[in-house]
């Protein structure tokens, strides 16, 4: 018997509204342990997902610039002390979450199978895909929640087979 989303599925989700400041998210994470959070609107819809990838890439892209690779070392360090100047009044006005999300939401249903979820977290390069029933969102699948169909003796063999 083939190996079902719902099976291996993280049921409980931790959202985050969009309206949250980039640093009041960093914080959540790291307080829950997880690595990326769904992302909902006023009307708790989920509008897309915040990780802390968004957070270290808004950060990385303020203070560095593809272009600098065509400056003098002067032009340079006066470009590297623009961004930082910009990046400092940035932080006077907090970036909220909707401004580093991903607004793209990926999600496979309850009875989809493990191996065509695995398929899909290849093929797009997920960390975690939500799993909904009626088009409501139910859980979550992690790679974590991957490796534990590995780990688990009958998962693996269930999966092996050509049901």
């Amino acid at each position: 018997m083939t190996v079902l989303a719902y099976e291996i599925m993280t049921p409980s989700i931790k959202a985050v509204p969009q309206s949250w400041t980039m640093d009041r998210l960093a914080r959540f994470l790291t307080d829950n342990e997880i690595t990326g959070s769904p992302v909902t609107d006023d009307d708790g819809e989920i509008v897309g997902i915040a990780t802390l990838k968004d957070i270290t890439e808004f950060r990385w892209n303020a203070t560095r610039s593809d272009a600098d690779r065509h400056l003098t070392p002067e032009e340079h360090e006066a470009a590297r002390h623009l961004r930082m100047v910009l990046f400092e009044e940035m932080g006077k006005v907090p970036v909220e979450v909707r401004d580093i999300m991903t607004p793209i939401v990926l999600s496979v249903d309850e009875t989809t199978p493990v191996r065509d979820i695995a398929n899909i977290m290849m093929r797009e390069h997920l960390h975690r895909i939500f799993v909904t029933s009626d088009s409501k969102i139910t859980g979550i699948i992690t790679t974590y929640d991957m490796l534990k169909v590995i780990s688990d003796k009958e998962l693996t063999q269930r999966c092996a087979r050509n049901d």
